[in-house]
């Protein structure tokens, strides 16, 4: 590890199930990493989708009991947030250089070299998906698998780029406005969670809409011109040299963009769930509905929960609903098979 010359280390008191956080400097500026965990346990590092933090994108998951015991037992939680978006973060100044996704790959092996971290489990969101899978194709050693929630693998299309154009320049010009937040609340969450004339929205988005208020728009725009300028890595996926689950919402506007990087993965090595009723963040909307996926996912690198709980009443997974596929030897030894598993929603 580092010296303390290189990291400042804040006790986050007021957060609830509170780690610590390190602000690790990098060649590419600094980041934040709170850590959750015994770092003596195998490492997961989390990455969020464009405007959030582990806060407003991992909440959810990690709240949930059975996936807080399944991943906090076999696990080191390593988040990190993109440049500026950790809780209470300054704007970013006008000298600091714009960053790129090969600059934001770059700063994970920086960070996993300060915290002495060999592989690594990978967990990201949207955005946050598509650095760790590009971190996976430049640093392959260093990912022991990828577990990634409605991915990108494509350059933007004309829709996305236009899109992102338009909340650059409101970013620029009017800040966190109220059009930046509903068009992320979109790009995030389905219809029937954000509500309607009639239907309130759900205590989530109403949460993650306080949560955009606090971010610093300048760090904002940063991330969304790296993404908005990223390169297709198709091509790459197929070279990857370990096991991926990707989970999707089926009304996430980057469904059809999951589903194509599922057919351009290795197939002995890659699973995908489909979420019915839900949009891009699974990890808020449909958390419990990644458990058992999740669980079947991880055996294969013989980790288990600590003991045998049943499955929540509230998860609208059960094991049947799962390919038979998945739990035959191989795939639970060294290979996963590829599946499609679609999830009832709750009624």
């Amino acid at each position: 590890m580092a010296d303390s010359s290189d990291s400042v280390s804040v006790d986050m008191e007021s957060v609830p199930l509170a780690g610590k956080e390190h602000i690790v400097k990098t060649g590419r500026g600094s980041v934040s990493v709170a850590v959750f965990g015994d770092q003596d346990k195998p490492a997961l590092i989390t990455y969020p989708d464009l405007a959030l933090n582990y806060m407003s994108c991992f909440q959810g998951l990690f709240f949930s009991p059975e996936a807080f015991s399944l991943l906090l037992h076999n696990f080191c939680i390593y988040h990190i947030s993109p440049p500026g978006h950790e809780l209470g973060a300054g704007v970013a100044g006008p000298d600091e250089p714009s960053l790129s996704v090969d600059d934001l790959a770059d700063q994970i092996a920086e960070i996993l070299d300060y915290f002495g971290l060999g592989a690594v489990m990978c967990l990201g969101v949207t955005a946050g998906a598509y650095i760790l899978t590009l971190f996976a194709m430049k640093y392959s050693h260093r990912v022991m698998g990828l577990i990634l929630v409605s991915p990108l693998c494509k350059a933007p299309s004309w829709t996305e780029w236009l899109c992102n154009k338009v909340m650059s320049n409101l970013l620029y010009i009017c800040g966190m406005c109220g059009i930046v937040k509903e068009l992320l609340l979109m790009r995030y969450f389905s219809k029937d969670v954000r509500g309607s004339v009639d239907v309130p929205e759900s205590d989530i988005v109403r949460s993650c809409r306080r949560l955009l208020g606090e971010r610093q728009s300048p760090n904002v725009l940063r991330f969304l011109e790296a993404m908005n300028g990223r390169p297709d890595i198709t091509n790459g996926l197929r070279k990857l040299q370990c096991r991926s689950l990707i989970f999707v919402g089926e009304n996430s506007p980057f469904h059809y963009e999951a589903l194509h990087m599922t057919s351009k993965l290795d197939r002995r090595f890659s699973a995908l769930v489909e979420v019915q009723a839900c949009g891009s963040m699974v990890t808020e909307e449909q958390p419990d509905a990644m458990l058992i996926p999740l669980e079947y996912f991880l055996m294969g690198y013989g980790f288990f929960r600590p003991s045998q709980l049943s499955v929540s009443p509230r998860s609208p997974l059960s094991p049947t609903s799962i390919s038979p596929e998945l739990f035959s030897p191989e795939s639970m030894g060294l290979k996963l098979k590829p599946i499609k598993t679609r999830i009832q929603a709750e009624v």
